[in-house]
């Protein structure tokens, strides 16, 4: 396989889970679709990690050329609708609405900051350290994350348990990348640039991605609408 056709393939074998859960959870769909759709614009930070953190053959050389590439759209597409239902899809998870008294409580009064705070604090991180950045944008949304189980404790489980969960699916999706193309890591993430700490091969880096991204998004749904997970039974 052409090496500017990769990540094109790579991504859009993303897309094929992204379906094959579209097509299996039916309750889960609505949701999915717009997380993908929100998801999708963070494709466009792509820049600011080319060349630094990785720099990737892309189609029509548009990663090397201006930084941004239509693979990363597609890739955050798929990250966002998997990574907002795979808890809810894998344990059967039923929503309630919260009561009126429930949205009162008080931690809720930083209810819109919470679900705003990796949009607020990425930019501050950003500019207010040198470091590459996926350590940037793994500690926003650990922090982010974190910020939503102090808002939502009720969300615990999920938080963390989602966070392993994408991490597992991540592993072995990267996994399929090595295989099909033995030696990419190695030609296109920056590996002086970051710690050189691999597992299995994948960069510890893209792994840490994955959990913190797990852990937020699991989240964003209930967060957002103000719905929570229905008890067993109930």
């Amino acid at each position: 396989m052409s090496e500017k056709l990769i990540w094109f393939v790579w991504s859009l074998a993303l897309i094929g889970v992204w379906l094959l859960v579209y097509v299996l959870y039916k309750n889960g769909r609505k949701r999915m679709l717009w997380a993908s759709l929100y998801t999708m614009p963070f494709g466009l930070t792509e820049p600011i990690f080319v060349p630094e953190y990785w720099n990737p053959p892309s189609l029509f050389d548009l990663a090397q050329r201006t930084g941004f590439d239509i693979e990363s759209l597609i890739f955050c597409f798929g990250i966002g609708g998997l990574g907002v239902v795979l808890y809810d899809f894998i344990f059967k998870v039923r929503h309630e609405s919260m009561s009126v008294e429930e949205k009162h409580h008080s931690r809720h009064r930083f209810h819109l900051w919470t679900l705003l705070s990796p949009i607020i604090l990425f930019p501050i991180l950003y500019f207010a350290v040198s470091w590459n950045v996926i350590y940037t944008a793994t500690l926003t949304m650990f922090v982010a994350a974190l910020a939503a189980l102090w808002c939502r404790p009720d969300l615990k489980g999920k938080i963390w348990v989602s966070g392993v969960i994408f991490t597992l699916f991540y592993l072995v999706y990267f996994l399929s990348l090595i295989a099909v193309s033995p030696g990419y890591v190695e030609r296109v993430w920056t590996l002086t640039a970051i710690s050189g700490i691999e597992i299995l091969g994948i960069p510890v880096e893209e792994l840490l991605f994955a959990f913190t991204f797990g852990m937020l998004w699991a989240s964003y749904y209930e967060h957002l609408t103000w719905h929570k997970i229905k008890k067993a039974g109930a």
